[in-house]
């Protein structure tokens, strides 16, 4: 779940409570991100304690698995933190579009996490906490959550043997009372609500496995259903992503549910902005969504370009062409996960 940290400074736990080893929350960015704009990123807990252990995840296996909150650093030394470096950006002009509480961990894990929102509000920057959902069954977290302007809800599967194998979830989590958790949050949530789905090939990405899921992220009216795919080295080396045309399929599946999907191939910066140059339009654009050959066409002509600049783009792999029912698509080749 976390995004790469460069650390303002690490802070010590709030003395008498629970001692988490080297000290490791942090702020760090802002960092471009589509889904945010320039988000400062805050990581509120000790790395690596999660109630998930995620066979993709780009930090490793998860240190210490837990199911119930606990206290770590404490609110004030966060916010005092996050205060620190907000002023660092302001100082040298450097825009800070959001406040992104994305630990290397499930951040609900934190019982401070209500009191950091709270403690944060003065700065008037909006606040945003991406979690897996694991702890939504509890009405304290979701009250927490709450408080934030935005909250993303990782929805990798709804059927225990794939949510067993890609998640591998602390033995207590229960998914059913988890999936009805993250309905009532959704339900009562004022805020920009989102989902994540990060598929894994062979694993959740089976056309019933996808119906399945993307069914139970329609109940929830998400403003985006955002489906992602590994990009940096996972956990497990056996990970890997989907193939394009695996990936137009989940797209398509879950439009039919969902009028507002996006792809999150690792490809950050403005998806839709007109740049002049067609081919990076091109690729922007089938980064984020799947187009159909009439939409590539459309583009090509509006840019005056020849489609031997498509052609091109299939030769060499950056671009693929896959058919679902009875079209043909063009998408952006998913990455395979980077060495370090």
């Amino acid at each position: 779940m976390s995004m790469s940290t460069t650390s303002s400074g690490p802070f010590p736990p709030v003395s008498g409570r629970r001692d988490a080893g080297s000290p490791h929350s942090t702020t760090f960015g802002p960092v471009p991100s589509r889904r945010f704009g320039r988000s400062l990123g805050i990581n509120n807990i000790p790395p690596k304690v999660c109630t998930y252990s995620c066979v993709y995840c780009q930090v490793g296996r998860t240190v210490e698995m837990r199911s119930e909150p606990l206290a770590f650093y404490g609110a004030q030394a966060i916010a005092a933190a996050v205060r620190s470096r907000v002023a660092a950006a302001r100082a040298t002009n450097e825009d800070v579009d959001q406040l992104t509480i994305v630990p290397d961990g499930e951040p609900t894990l934190d019982v401070a996490l209500g009191g950091i929102i709270r403690l944060l509000r003065p700065l008037e920057i909006p606040i945003a906490v991406i979690t897996n959902g694991s702890l939504l069954s509890r009405p304290d977290v979701r009250a927490a959550l709450a408080r934030a302007d935005r909250v993303s809800v990782k929805v990798d599967a709804v059927r225990e043997e794939p949510w067993r194998k890609v998640n591998r979830p602390h033995r207590r989590l229960d998914l059913s009372a988890l999936l009805e958790g993250v309905r009532e949050f959704a339900a009562g949530f004022e805020g920009i609500l989102t989902t994540e789905t990060l598929l894994v090939a062979g694993v959740n990405d089976g056309e019933d496995e996808l119906r399945a899921t993307a069914a139970f992220v329609g109940t929830l009216r998400p403003s985006t259903a955002y489906l992602a795919v590994p990009t940096r080295p996972p956990a497990e080396p056996w990970v890997t992503p989907p193939g394009p045309c695996e990936l137009a399929r989940a797209h398509e599946v879950f439009r039919s549910f969902h009028p507002r999907v996006e792809l999150l191939l690792g490809y950050e910066g403005d998806a839709f902005a007109s740049t002049g140059d067609p081919v990076a339009d091109l690729l922007s654009i089938t980064a984020v969504h799947p187009m159909r050959e009439g939409a590539v066409r459309r583009l090509m002509e509006r840019r005056h370009a020849p489609w031997s600049m498509v052609t091109g783009l299939l030769e060499a792999g950056t671009l693929a062409a896959v058919r679902y029912g009875p079209h043909r698509y063009y998408v952006r080749t998913p990455p395979g996960p980077r060495s370090p």
